[in-house]
C-alpha cells in the first residue's frame, strides 16, 4: 500500500472516522424517509428499485468525504459517481441505502456503508444501520458494533453452523440461489437471508452469523465496508479458488476463519457455481 500522506496509521484513522461521518450523514437522509410516501423508481428491472432517499442519501454521504477529501474518487452505487474501484491510490466506496428492496417495504433491514481504501485495499468502513439502532466501524483501532468490540464466532462444526446466502440472484438465475438454498441447509444447521449484503457480512464480523456465500461478482458498494469487518475481527474471505478475497473477485466466501468452517462454505459456493 502506498504511504499516502507520509503518516500512514494517523491517515487511516482520519478515514476511518470520516466513513463514520459519512455514513451517519447518509442514513439520517435514510431514516427520514423511511416508512414514508416513498416515489419508487426501477433500475434493472422490476425487483431493481431506487428511491430519491437513496439518491439524497448519497450526496450526504459525498458532502462529508469532500470536505476532507476534496480530490479522492468515490466509487458509488447511485448518481454519476465511478462503478469500479481505482487499483492506485485513495478512494472511497459507497452504498447510500444496501438494502433498499427491505426500505421501501417497511422491513427495518437497510444501512448506509462506507468504506476507505488504497490501492485497491479497504482500510476502514462503516455501516450505519438507523432503523435498528447499530453501527458497526472497523479500522486501525479494531472493529465494533455500537463502540463494543466484536469478533467471529468461535464455532468449528459446520453442522451447528448458520449461513446466508449473501447477494441476490437475477430471475434468469435463480437456479443458482435454489442451489445455493440447498447447499446451505444440506451442509449446516440453518440458514438466513437478510436482505442486505452489507448487514450480513457485518454480522459475520460479530458472530451473529458463521458464514456467508455466493458465487457471483459483488459490486464493491455492497461488500467492501463488510469484507474488512470481517478480516478485522478475525475471519477469512475469499473467492470461489480459496484466493484472498478482493473488490473484483469471482465469488465471496466469508466465514469465521476456522478451516472446517470455510473449507465447507467455499465447497457449497462452489457447488453453486458448478451446477450453474
Amino acid at each position: 500500500m502506498s504511504d499516502v500522506d507520509g503518516n500512514e496509521g494517523e491517515d487511516y484513522q482520519t478515514r476511518a472516522t470520516v466513513t463514520t461521518q459519512a455514513a451517519r450523514a447518509g442514513a439520517e437522509i435514510a431514516a427520514d424517509g423511511f416508512r414514508t410516501d416513498l416515489e419508487v423508481d426501477y433500475k434493472d428491472g422490476k425487483t431493481d428499485v431506487v428511491t430519491q432517499a437513496d439518491r439524497d442519501a448519497q450526496v450526504a454521504v459525498i458532502d462529508v468525504i469532500r470536505e476532507q477529501f476534496p480530490d479522492d474518487p468515490i466509487v458509488g452505487e447511485e448518481n454519476d459517481e465511478l462503478k469500479a474501484v481505482p487499483d492506485e491510490g485513495p478512494a472511497w466506496i459507497v452504498d447510500p441505502i444496501d438494502g433498499t428492496n427491505n426500505f421501501v417495504r417497511g422491513v427495518p433491514i437497510f444501512c448506509t456503508a462506507v468504506a476507505a481504501v488504497i490501492d485497491g485495499e479497504p482500510v476502514a468502513g462503516t455501516i450505519v444501520c438507523p432503523a435498528l439502532g447499530d453501527t458497526y466501524r472497523s479500522g486501525p483501532d479494531g472493529v465494533f458494533l455500537n463502540d463494543r468490540p466484536i469478533s467471529v464466532s468461535d464455532e468449528t462444526e459446520p453442522d451447528v453452523c448458520t449461513i446466508s446466502p449473501t447477494l441476490w440472484w437475477a430471475p434468469d438465475r435463480r437456479e443458482e440461489y435454489a442451489t445455493a438454498c440447498r447447499e446451505i441447509v444440506e451442509r449446516f444447521d440453518d440458514m438466513r437471508r437478510h436482505g442486505s449484503a452489507q448487514i450480513t457480512l457485518a454480522m459475520v464480523a460479530s458472530g451473529a452469523l458463521d458464514g456467508t456465500v455466493s458465487n457471483l461478482v459483488a459490486n464493491p458498494w455492497d461488500s467492501v465496508a463488510g469484507v474488512h469487518m470481517i478480516r478485522a475481527a478475525g475471519g477469512t474471505v475469499t473467492d470461489l479458488e480459496g484466493e484472498r478475497w478482493r473488490h473484483d473477485s469471482a465469488g465471496l466466501v466469508a466465514s469465521n476463519g476456522s478451516d472446517a468452517v470455510h473449507a465447507e462454505v467455499l465447497e457449497a459456493a462452489r457447488a453453486i457455481d458448478d451446477r450453474a
